[in-house]
């Protein structure tokens, strides 16, 4: 979730998904699949699939299902073709994004469309929402386990990192889409570890909204999120804790 803390919503929303470990699993064998289909199947040679496996080891996954997901992506087993599709929406002025990955376009685009219906928001079309994101590599890191911010900043910027910031409990890393490897890259050789480290729609300008919309935008990115074929919702609302309850 993007809001006034990026970090903050994101933390919650894992929690969330986490609880639901079955399809938590699937989701995080489709990152292992596309992962493995774009740079190979060995994870010392493709960062963004050694992450996708650090996540799924850190869930518990079993090691069987996250070798069947190399090898879907990499051919060796018969492979599932999972089009990628970016929703974009509206709920009461705010924007809402949502990240698919689907094996059948149709069914999962009636799907979808229902969840938005019965949130009351509406189904934009191609552009309508995005051009109020930002497509960037964002990191969060504990600023606990890893209090020197200048060291921080001199190893993310050196790899091509635009910008470091601190907000509450964690360090913000941003860099631009083509530089997330080499940024990840460096802080795994720094021993840097990540909160979350992904390829996200960052809101341009976050839009404050009254606890009530919160709480509706709040419960239908939940609701998005449930389905197996949503792998990411973002929205430009600022989102509180009190909103998130």
């Amino acid at each position: 979730m993007a809001g006034h803390s990026h970090a903050k919503n994101i933390m919650r929303h894992k929690a969330v998904v986490d609880a639901k470990r079955g399809k938590l699993f699937s989701k995080l064998s489709r990152y292992i699949i596309i992962a493995a289909r774009a740079g190979g199947g060995d994870p010392a040679m493709n960062l963004p699939l050694r992450y996708a496996i650090d996540k799924a080891r850190a869930v518990s996954m079993p090691k069987d299902n996250i070798e069947k997901a190399i090898k879907r992506g990499t051919g060796e087993l018969e492979a599932v073709n999972y089009d990628e599709v970016l929703y974009e929406g509206r709920l009461g002025g705010v924007a809402v994004l949502a990240e698919v990955t689907t094996d059948n376009r149709n069914r999962t685009n009636g799907e979808i469309r229902k969840i938005f219906d019965r949130a009351g928001a509406t189904v934009g079309v191609p552009g309508s929402a995005a051009y109020l994101f930002d497509r960037k590599g964002y990191f969060a890191v504990d600023a606990a386990k890893h209090p020197d911010e200048d060291a921080l900043m001199a190893v993310a910027l050196e790899a091509g990192a635009e910008d470091l910031r601190r907000d509450g409990d964690v360090f913000e890393i941003t860099c631009d889409p083509t530089a997330f490897t080499a940024v990840l890259g460096a802080l795994k050789a720094a021993n840097v570890e990540t909160v979350e480290a992904e390829v996200q729609y960052l809101a341009k300008t976050p839009t404050d909204v009254d606890v009530e919309t919160g709480k509706r935008v709040v419960k239908f990115m939940d609701a998005l999120d449930d389905h197996d074929d949503v792998q990411n919702v973002y929205t430009d609302a600022n989102l509180t804790d009190e909103m998130a309850e």
